[in-house]
């Protein structure tokens, strides 16, 4: 029932997407984050659909709950994704525009 060695495979390619992810982050330039922040949320509606599905096919009350989680977690990314993006945007429009 339980693989170790799967769990540590998995361990290790999260560890590396998040080492890899922080260095192509500050790599970016201020001027692109605004098209980076939308590709971003795109990548977050999906990640949504996915964690809903996994939510949705769980069999026990643990990966229902871990689904549930997915789920918030990832809401609250594409929310504030756009809160920010929105923000962004508005520091380039003129001062009599709305």
């Amino acid at each position: 029932m339980f693989d170790a060695e799967a769990l540590i495979i998995a361990l290790t390619v999260f560890v590396l997407a998040i080492f890899i992810g922080y260095e192509v982050i500050t790599k970016v330039p201020p001027t692109l984050h605004t098209p980076l922040m939308s590709g971003s949320n795109a990548i977050s509606g999906i990640v949504i659909v996915g964690a809903l599905l996994v939510a949705g096919q769980a069999d026990g009350l643990v990966g229902q709950i871990l689904g549930a989680i997915a789920v918030g977690l990832a809401m609250i990314n594409v929310v504030g994704g756009f809160m920010v993006t929105d923000r962004m945007l508005k520091m380039f429009r003129r001062s009599g525009q709305k």
